[in-house]
């Protein structure tokens, strides 16, 4: 299946359910590949270029599992043919770097999202680890990396030069904050941006940020250059502190600010 893969990361990402929300959240979090599908086409047509998605089991937990990846990349493709699709590695406590590689290599997506921190919890890339970067990145696959926290960037560097894959236009999405309640200052971007310049990275980054401060790290991090990520896995909150009826509608009232 020939996947749409942009050259630039997306400006406006939707990431509508996370590992984590539940329909006892909000019940426009989508559970299931059809209302993944549903809330897709409607955020791409709100403004979104992209969808960050994570995949459910029948009791609405986070799953890694290659078929259920293929089967909504399927579906997604039908819907939303010009969306970038990003598939998740996130390990949720759950997931061991085997099975995060096992997942990335049975599907080989057009995009994926990768916290270098779960996947190279040592630190030190290892063969395993070299390997599998440079497999995805050989088959076309589009790698964001997730960094937490600055110093995550110093690994990004040495896994890259490791692996001798370009940090030219490399896809990053920096945390700012954290879903437990730590919260997201926009003033803790820029760190980010000094290592990515200190270990001459030319990222092509976006930011996602948590609850009630995440308007101000968007705000932030476009004037700073970068892009962003919304959507329920992150905040089900409007940038007026009312509760979004939908994904969607967060997709709409965040749009607006890169102009």
């Amino acid at each position: 299946m020939s996947f749409y893969k942009p050259e630039k990361l997306p400006r406006l990402m939707i990431a509508p359910n996370g590992a984590r929300p539940s329909k006892k959240d909000h019940p426009a979090v989508p559970i299931t590949i059809s209302e993944t599908v549903e809330t897709a086409k409607a955020c791409f047509d709100a403004g979104a270029d992209g969808i960050h998605f994570h995949m459910r089991d029948e009791n609405g937990q986070h799953i890694l599992d290659s078929g259920l990846c293929n089967e909504a990349l399927s579906e997604l493709q039908k819907k939303v043919p010009k969306m970038h699709l990003q598939v998740t590695t996130e390990a949720v406590g759950r997931y061991s770097p085997d099975i995060m590689r096992k997942l990335a290599i049975d599907v080989v997506p057009p995009g994926i999202s990768i916290g270098i921190r779960e996947m190279i919890p040592s630190r030190i890339p290892n063969s395993e680890d070299i390997n599998l970067y440079k497999y995805l990145t050989e088959n076309g696959t589009k790698i964001q990396h997730i960094c937490y926290e600055p110093k995550d960037v110093d690994l990004l560097s040495s896994l890259l030069s490791s692996a001798n894959i370009t940090k030219e236009g490399t896809w990053c999405m920096l945390v700012i904050g954290h879903y437990s309640g730590i919260p997201s200052d926009p003033e803790n971007i820029s760190p980010f941006l000094k290592k990515l310049e200190e270990h001459k990275i030319n990222a092509d980054w976006a930011v996602c940020a948590f609850a009630k401060e995440e308007l101000s790290c968007l705000k932030t991090a476009i004037k700073l250059g970068g892009k962003i990520r919304v959507g329920f896995e992150n905040s089900i909150l409007m940038p007026d502190g009312q509760i979004a009826p939908n994904n969607e509608t967060k997709v709409k009232a965040v749009k607006n600010l890169f102009d």
